[in-house]
């Protein structure tokens, strides 16, 4: 990516945060941000950091975690091309109470608080898109906290490897591939699994000839089958 070229107005038009944005009002709130380029491992931020900005991410993918005091890591969220992270923090005014880390070569954009506070005040409109991106991630955290406490690690698994094709399980057919986007370790500990239990449920599933592992390529032999399993 020629970052020197990269058409911010332009790319802010696509999202659905921005979309609804006039021309001047994406120009004006542009101006506000600044792209970064990430290499695998970097620190986008750390907890106790300030949170004067949110993030989209461009290219690659960026790992929202916490960490115990033993070093320990429990993902809250993996966020990919197209997606927004930390919006609710930096409305708090508080420190960062989570680490963001790009998990890939990653380019992001960093949307100042400055400039986001400016547009509110120019349009009292932008705060509702920002409220329904907030809404958003609070409702899928809310998901997860119920497949946590309602669902088993297998159910989790499989609901993740089913995620794509959730509305058309009643009528696929023929094998569906899934691609891992990260390590089987990084999606465990998405899940609230450990590693171990990650790979044990995966080769069951192999053995019921309900997949075939090809490193990070998982083919789902049989959809409908693979859905139902879980509920066993």
């Amino acid at each position: 990516m020629d970052m020197e070229q990269f058409d911010m107005p332009r790319y802010l038009s696509v999202l659905p945060l921005f979309s609804d944005l006039f021309p001047e009002e994406r120009e004006r709130l542009a101006r506000g941000c600044q792209l970064r380029r990430m290499t695998r491992g970097d620190m986008v931020f750390r907890v106790g950091d300030p949170c004067d900005a949110f993030y989209i991410v461009v290219l690659g993918q960026v790992k929202l975690y916490v960490s115990s005091p033993a070093g320990q890591e429990k993902i809250v969220e993996l966020v990919s091309p197209g997606q927004s992270f930390a919006e609710a923090m930096m409305f708090l005014s508080m420190p960062c109470i989570l680490n963001a880390q790009a998990l890939a070569d990653s380019v992001i954009v960093c949307v100042s608080k400055q400039a986001v506070f400016s547009e509110i005040e120019h349009d009292p409109r932008f705060s509702l898109h920002m409220l329904a991106g907030i809404s958003r991630r609070l409702h899928g955290l809310v998901k997860d906290v119920e497949g946590y406490a309602l669902h088993s690690g297998m159910q989790r698994l499989i609901g993740y490897l089913l995620r794509d094709v959730e509305d058309e399980i009643s009528s696929a057919v023929g094998i569906v591939t899934v691609s891992l986007p990260v390590s089987k370790a990084t999606i465990a500990s998405r899940l609230s699994l450990t590693p171990e239990y990650f790979s044990r449920v995966l080769h069951e599933l192999e053995a019921e000839r309900l997949i075939e592992i090809d490193k990070r390529e998982i083919r789902i032999l049989d959809v409908q089958r693979l859905a139902s399993y879980g509920s066993h």
